[in-house]
């Protein structure tokens, strides 16, 4: 496996996010300088060099596995795929729903907008400077999201897209064509990871979570992951992160 490493939140370099690499992989780091000013032509910079990473592996018949910050990366991951001739569908797993706009958002917090972004959602500010063709909604799975705001109930109950329990995912439920994966580590309960920028209680365990990607990874048609580590910098004196993302990875890698 050849991972990608994006060590930001948004447009913020976070050099010490302790995003945890395995040993004896090979990494392709992500780092990019950014012009000054508004955060979409930061955003669309860095995400045309995360593109250009996953366009890389996939023409090389690789799966891309991105680690990152955050899960709006996962705009850059699909343009990437899409640069190498890959129509991806889209499997995302998240604590949070991600399909706010900028006129629901009540933080205006961009993370929370992240897969209506991949659904068309201000594509003049990301959609099309990348190249990326947004996603038809029935292309999409959201999995776990038992942390939604009003705006975002009522959007979801009159999607196209599906949402789905971990407990209930089978390989049936997913979108046809080749996946991308979306993974938001705050899918786990947040008592199992110290510092999540936006903890959700009641989530699911390790186990749970890794036969959900299990799952999906045994369809054989993953094109591509995002491992969003959405925490803090640092306050993790006991390893946890390291161990959990080394689970998922395995999984992922089947």
């Amino acid at each position: 496996m050849a991972l990608i490493h994006v060590p930001y939140h948004l447009d913020e370099h976070l050099p010490d996010l302790g995003i945890p690499v395995p040993d004896g992989v090979a990494i392709d780091e992500v780092t990019v300088a950014l012009p000054p000013g508004e955060v979409w032509p930061r955003l669309v910079r860095l995400y045309d060099g995360v593109a250009e990473a996953v366009a890389a592996q996939a023409r090389s018949g690789s799966t891309a596995t991105v680690l990152s910050g955050d899960c709006t990366v996962s705009a850059g991951v699909a343009a990437g795929l899409q640069r190498a001739g890959v129509d991806p569908s889209v499997v995302w797993f998240d604590a949070h729903g991600d399909v706010h706009t900028l006129a629901t958002s009540e933080s205006g917090y961009l993370g929370g907008m992240a897969l209506r972004f991949l659904l068309g959602h201000h594509s003049e500010a990301l959609a099309e400077p990348l190249g990326l063709r947004p996603l038809p909604e029935e292309r999409a799975v959201l999995v776990d999201a038992r942390d939604l705001d009003p705006a975002e109930v009522d959007f979801l109950a009159a999607s196209a897209l599906r949402r789905l329990g971990i407990a209930d995912l089978s390989a049936a439920d997913l979108p046809d064509g080749p996946l991308l994966v979306n993974l938001d580590m705050d899918t786990l309960d947040s008592a199992l990871l110290p510092g999540l920028r936006y903890p959700a209680a009641g989530g699911p365990d390790a186990d749970a979570l890794l036969r959900a990607v299990q799952t999906v990874a045994a369809t054989g048609r993953v094109a591509a992951v995002n491992l969003a580590c959405t925490w803090n910098p640092g306050g993790d004196p006991e390893g946890r992160r390291g161990h959990l993302v080394s689970a998922v990875l395995a999984a992922v890698d089947g």
